[in-house]
């Protein structure tokens, strides 16, 4: 049997909650009679490999007929000494055909032809670079043993004209009825028709999108959503197609920035097939069983945004892997106005999959039947391997970048010989006219239906009136609040706290823990709670995946090392010094307990972040953290928490509760490594610039603490979790602050009755009365604050109060006028922080 290398480093992390990976499909080898034959016939085995290696450079791929096509002396017969065309030889081992003959002979023109019009036709292959053999082996003898089977009954190709006259019959349509508004037709990028599939494939009311063309929002009046352009709307039908069970599609919602959503739609994948992996009794369920990810991207796009890179990186990893994605790139030959010279530095659009050893198969455009062949093939290896695989699908774009655009301006020759052409739909529709399948009649009555059915529509859209499409399924206990909510009650029974909090460190005998774990983390852990002493950072936070675990919550924690930590202070999991398994003690405190994945990540921060924002909003159920090694870099993150973290919920009405940790704080790090740049974040914050009146009501987009103690960063976690709506929360979390003996928390911080307090008190001042300057910080800068204070003279010190703000956003006025009021004589207020006056939180708390 053929299967693949294992050359890569791994732990022995198989059983961990997560760890996921595809299973093995296993090819049969070459018999001893086919590597004979192979060997007798080693000249017949190079033409074939040539053909399979670089027979795509002789396909006619391009529907234009502008791409030069060159010659490939490696795919000549006389190269290899092939010269008599009638010469018979055995294929066996080396060829799946089916000679005339019935046997396993063929003469090299038989061969050749066989191998030109399996490599050299409309669909043309790239697999010869995947480095295991059974996959190589696999995709050769399908694709040569089934290109005699690619026929299509009538009844299919029936079906294939009707979607598309419908398709061509909507653009129309909308041309005819809005003319003048950007509507990205089908023709083209992946958001350029995603109009036409929300209607016709993916049951979107068409009197919806009209009443959105027209000016109107796409929610209720009163809700508090801004709505967003007609090409980022989303819709999650059932479809039937005559299974047993309905086909549930989610198509999400996408931001301007198209390419963000690839690893945000891999995110929500994989969230969902854990959500289904663990409520399924079914052992036997392997990764990618019940759902697969469909990624659209365009042709400049795939080769231009690193993020596609960042996710095509995680699509085989343990804790990110969907069970592979079939990725179809709409290759129009043109990126906005640039041509394919100009926009990328590979032969094709798709060479990039060549990172992760994808198989890629092109396609001509202009041949719907070859693009349901090729689509086929990609579904089929996708279903054995469990591995992403491209189709690059070669069309071109009938009008602009939009339909208001003029493409001649730049492409003068492209666009005389679009506007000369038939479209696609007429192409194929006088093709199965011509073949009798249907007649000219059969084509006006469905373009005459589906027009009336259109007509109808948009009357109706002058009466539509917008539901909203959130808050159902799992999210239907959650609520979106309009007003201020109150800090929730997130204690936990100190008995409880000391049960996770040593259950967080204990591990089987026989598991060998690195000694100096055991010295300096697990029996300290051990000993503060069973004396009831002040506990550290890392502590309360296992404290709050702990007893959220507890109450049958989920938590996804990841990023790069966050297993260990950054500082090497959390050990969520340890590593045993003899075997290198993997144990994650949170996951063994109770049967009925949630499951907390620990997954070290890549080194990306885009497609990581993004990844768990779709977590974050496929269930309100799970936890999802993502912590950045160092603060700053989450700048190379920015798309993300531009457009779907900060603004997703006021676009879509989609929450997230997605919890950001981001280590900040000046501490010798450098320029880079000292900052989260929280000020951006802040900058993004929807709170009143103007709270001097008692109505203000704040309800944010997203939070932003810096907390200083570890019963604050605990009560957030769980807070994230305990209300009834999620938001997400941004953490300056600590770096120094880890191990500082004064930032510590008693359990009585986090017993029953406590919870997260957005401002601390000042409890430095020994008399209230004497204050006449009130010092306002946040984070880290407090504790050299209280260095600096115990050395002054207490004259001076008697007149100053430290006061904290532990969360900045929504900004917490009503607990500082309560906490100025103990200060009647102040009269200087000083807001304290290390960055420079525009960094960080001073800007926006200025105008507060």
């Amino acid at each position: 049997m053929v299967s693949g290398p294992k050359l890569r480093r791994c732990y022995n992390e198989d059983v961990a909650y997560g760890y996921r990976v595809p299973k093995q499909f296993e090819y049969p080898d070459y018999s001893p009679e086919q590597l004979k034959n192979r060997q007798q016939q080693a000249a017949l085995v190079c033409l074939v490999d040539a053909y399979r290696s670089v027979g795509h450079r002789a396909t006619d791929l391009d529907p234009l007929h502008l791409q030069q096509q060159p010659s490939i002396p490696e795919l000549n017969p006389a190269r290899y000494g092939l010269s008599n065309m009638n010469e018979q030889f055995n294929i066996d081992g080396i060829l799946e055909m089916s000679p005339k003959s019935g046997s396993k002979t063929a003469s090299i023109a038989e061969i050749h032809q066989t191998l030109v019009d399996i490599y050299c036709g409309h669909v043309a292959f790239e697999f010869e670079h995947i480095p295991d053999t059974a996959e190589r082996r696999w995709f050769a003898d399908y694709i040569e043993s089934t290109s005699n089977q690619s026929a299509l009954d009538s009844d299919k190709k029936r079906r294939f004209h009707e979607l598309l006259v419908r398709s061509e019959t909507f653009d129309n349509f909308m041309q005819k009825k809005f003319g003048q508004v950007k509507r990205y037709g089908l023709e083209g990028m992946p958001h350029r028709g995603r109009l036409n599939i929300l209607v016709d494939l993916l049951k979107y009311p068409p009197r919806a999108l009209f009443h959105k063309l027209q000016g109107n929002a796409e929610f209720p009046d009163d809700l508090p959503a801004s709505g967003d352009v007609i090409s980022h709307i989303s819709s999650s039908p059932s479809l039937n197609y005559g299974c047993k069970e309905d086909l549930n599609v989610t198509m999400l919602h996408n931001p301007s920035h198209l390419e963000a959503v690839n690893p945000v739609v891999s995110g929500y994948g994989r969230a969902k097939q854990m959500y289904l992996y663990d409520k399924n009794t079914d052992p036997g369920c392997a990764l990618g069983d019940r759902l697969i990810g469909i990624q659209i991207h365009g042709d400049a796009a795939f080769t231009g945004q690193g993020v596609i890179m960042e996710t095509l990186g995680l699509s085989n990893l343990p804790h990110f892997s969907l069970g592979g994605t079939i990725h179809v790139i709409i290759n129009n030959q043109i990126g906005y106005t640039t041509p394919a010279t100009n926009a990328r530095s590979t032969l094709y659009t798709s060479d990039v999959g060549k990172l992760v050893n994808t198989p890629i198969i092109h396609v001509n455009g202009d041949y719907p039947e070859e693009v349901a062949r090729a689509m086929r093939i990609a579904f089929e290896y996708r279903k054995l391997f469990r591995k992403d695989v491209i189709i690059d699908l070669v069309t071109f774009r009938r009008w602009g970048h939009n339909e208001l655009d003029e493409p001649s301006f730049t492409q003068p020759q492209m666009y005389n010989i679009i506007r000369a052409r038939e479209s696609v739909p007429k192409v194929y529709e006088r093709k199965m006219m011509e073949s009798g399948i249907i007649t000219d009649a059969d084509a006006k009555q469905i373009h005459a239906s589906f027009t009336k059915y259109l007509e109808t529509e948009l009357a109706a859209s002058k009466d539509y009136i917008p539901k909203a499409d959130h808050l159902k399924g799992k999210w239907s206990g959650l609520i979106m609040p309009t007003q201020t909510a109150p800090q929730p009650d997130t204690g936990v029974a100190k008995e409880t706290l000391r049960e996770v909090g040593e259950q967080s460190v204990l591990v089987d005998q026989t598991f060998k823990v690195h000694p100096r774990l055991v010295k300096h983390h697990i029996q300290p852990r051990l000993k503060r709670l069973a004396e009831d002493l002040a506990i550290d950072w890392a502590t309360a936070e296992s404290l709050a995946f702990g007893s959220l675990l507890k109450q049958g919550y989920n938590i996804r924690l990841c990023g790069q090392d966050v297993g260990r930590g950054t500082f090497s202070q959390r050990h969520a999991m340890f590593v045993c010094q003899e075997t290198e398994n993997v144990f994650v003690p949170l996951n063994n405190i109770s049967i009925t307990q949630g499951k907390i994945e620990v997954a070290n990540s890549n080194l990306s921060e885009l497609a990581v972040l993004g990844f768990e924002y779709g977590v974050s909003i496929q269930s309100p159920n799970v936890l999802p953290i993502w912590e950045a090694q160092f603060g700053d870099f989450n700048n190379t993150a920015q798309v993300i928490t531009d457009t779907y973290i900060s603004s997703g919920e006021t676009k879509w009405l989609r929450q997230s509760g997605l919890v950001m940790l981001l280590p900040h704080g000046y501490d010798g790090a450098g320029p880079e490594h000292s900052s989260s740049r929280i000020e951006r974040f802040l900058q993004l914050c929807n709170t009143p610039l103007d709270m001097s009146s008692n109505c203000v009501t704040q309800n944010p987009n997203m939070h932003v603490a810096i907390p200083t103690t570890p019963a604050q960063i605990f009560h957030l976690l769980r807070r994230q979790m305990i209300r009834n709506y999620r938001k997400p929360l941004i953490v300056a979390g600590p770096k120094t602050l880890l191990r500082l003996s004064a930032a510590t928390s008693s359990l009585d911080d986090m017993a029953p009755g406590t919870s997260f307090n957005p401002i601390l008190s000042d409890v430095l001042s020994k008399s209230a009365e004497k204050v006449t300057r009130v010092v306002f910080v946040a984070g880290k800068l407090y504790y050299d604050l209280v260095k600096a204070y115990a050395e002054q003279s207490s004259e001076l010190t008697n007149k100053i109060a430290i006061v904290r703000l532990e969360e900045i956003c929504p900004f917490p006025r009503d607990e500082l006028a309560g906490e100025l009021k103990r200060f009647p004589n102040a009269q200087e207020y000083v807001w304290c922080q290390e960055e420079t006056m525009n960094a960080g939180a001073f800007t926006y708390v200025h105008c507060k």
